[in-house]
């Protein structure tokens, strides 16, 4: 058994607190989320507060003792960067976890969020959107999606999901902690900000008067660029579609009649990533 394998007591105000973070207002309150499993734990463990305080992000880990023993690199590694570990039974875990099959580690954490102006002074040449995007699964899929695509941020505005739900979090798989994002911003502001960065601003939308892979061929798509996503039943409205640069649709070849949110996304964030890349592609905004 691990070292100080006294177990948490299901009554305890921490195993309460942790439980609380279930809910939005609760988290927003103390600025804390869950994380679970080993791989979200792993991750948390080894990030840093994007703050530049050099703070943990990882400050509670609660572990079962069989999961305890099954990664103890990932115990290890909570502990040496300052979380407090408890052990529990399956009970106290299950209490906690959102998941119907928790995997016997749930992490506390701090929130990871920085301001619009702090994202955009690090001149992002790829940024995701998310403007009315209401599904947390769909919300943390784009997210892993940006960061696969090596996106530099990305933006949930004031009309999306709270990135910090659970099933976000899940759906990152890790990549919450990959690459900074902004939250609670008004989607004007975002457009506003985005343009004045040199970031040029593209709806994603089924209906755009322009095509992805027209815009592809013309060799538009090499410069600094911020794709707009909407919600996943009726799109952008048409007020949000205004303030883009451009709206452009992923053609469709065969016979499906549309693409879910994160497939289109995906592939409209690679087509930015590949024509960045390419010869005559952006490498920053500043044309370095």
């Amino acid at each position: 058994m691990p070292a100080a394998s006294r177990l948490i007591s299901p009554r305890s105000a921490r195993v309460a607190a942790a439980r609380r973070l279930e809910k939005r207002s609760a988290r927003s309150k103390e600025r804390r989320f869950l994380a679970e499993g080993p791989q979200a734990v792993r991750e948390a463990a080894t990030h840093r507060d994007p703050t530049g305080e050099d703070a943990p992000v990882l400050v509670e880990l609660f572990a079962t003792v069989e999961a305890a023993e099954r990664y103890a690199d990932v115990v290890a590694e909570a502990r040496a960067g300052g979380a407090r570990v408890h052990l529990a039974d399956e009970a106290v875990i299950a209490d906690i976890s959102t998941t119907v099959t928790p995997q016997g580690l749930v992490g506390v954490c701090r929130f990871l969020d920085s301001p619009l102006e702090t994202v955009l002074a690090a001149r992002p040449r790829l940024v995701a959107v998310l403007a009315h995007v209401r599904d947390p699964g769909n919300a943390g899929t784009v997210l892993r999606c940006a960061d696969a695509a090596g996106a530099d941020a990305v933006v949930l505005t004031d009309a999306s999901v709270d990135v910090y739900n659970p099933k976000a979090v899940r759906a990152s798989v890790g990549s919450v902690f990959h690459l900074p994002f902004a939250v609670g911003v008004p989607v004007e502001q975002a457009v506003r900000g985005l343009r004045e960065a040199g970031v040029r601003v593209l709806a994603a939308d089924g209906g755009g008067r322009h095509d992805l892979d027209t815009e592809l061929d013309r060799g538009t798509m090499g410069s600094p660029t911020a794709w707009v996503f909407g919600n996943e039943a009726w799109g952008l409205p048409e007020e949000t579609r205004a303030l883009a640069d451009a709206v452009v649709r992923v053609p469709i070849h065969g016979k499906a009649e549309s693409l879910n949110l994160a497939t289109a996304a995906a592939v409209c964030l690679y087509a930015s990533a590949r024509a960045q890349r390419a010869p005559g592609g952006c490498r920053s905004v500043t044309g370095d």
